[in-house]
């Protein structure tokens, strides 16, 4: 039986800079901080990722595509009622977020980057944006789904997900716990909020 294959370089400085800027925030971290927590000199990491700012755009379209992968899946995977559809989809984005919560804090940290940067992330969700917001602009022409705007409800749920991220103090005020337990629980209410309002 082979061992596991090791990940190689470029992969480890991905992960190491995706926790240390979502644990710290981009700002806080230097490249010296991800070379030595890699186990890399600062040239190997720079061979890689010349700069900052291009391993931070690789940061992002690597978690974009895993975003991708994992709710692409979950519609395969659904049934062909909307409702439960959309609640794969939901419990789907949620598995990265309590397995990697740094994700979150990347979340937090799009909107105080430089446009050029955030735009990277758009970017790349934005052809599955589209296509959830088609989805379930056909469920709501077909009777399935109640009639909303679709890009609100899709917004409605990405402001919950990022709400974890950037309001953890108004949610702990309303007596969430940032814990796997609470997120878990924040997903749950979610779902029971977006099956209500969208019920036809």
């Amino acid at each position: 039986m082979r061992a596991p294959a090791r990940p190689s370089t470029r992969d480890r400085i991905l992960v190491v800079a995706t926790d240390l800027f979502g644990r710290r925030g981009f700002d806080a971290v230097s490249l010296d901080q991800i070379a030595a927590e890699v186990g890399v000199a600062k040239q190997t990491l720079l061979y890689w990722f010349p700069s900052k700012d291009e391993l931070l755009q690789a940061v992002l379209v690597q978690a974009a595509n895993e975003l991708i992968v994992v709710v692409e899946a979950a519609v395969r995977a659904s049934g062909d009622d909307p409702l439960d559809r959309v609640d794969a989809v939901v419990r789907a984005v949620f598995r990265p977020a309590v397995r990697r919560p740094a994700l979150l804090g990347l979340i937090r940290d799009v909107g105080r980057l430089p446009a050029p940067v955030a735009s990277t992330l758009t970017d790349q969700l934005r052809p599955l944006a589209d296509r959830a917001h088609a989805y379930l602009r056909a469920e709501m022409d077909a009777g399935r789904l109640r009639r909303a705007d679709p890009g609100l409800v899709a917004a409605l749920a990405y402001a919950t997900v990022t709400g974890i991220a950037t309001e953890p103090e108004a949610l702990r005020v309303n007596g969430w716990q940032p814990t796997t337990a609470g997120l878990r629980q924040l997903r749950d209410e979610l779902l029971a909020f977006l099956r209500a309002a969208l019920r036809p």
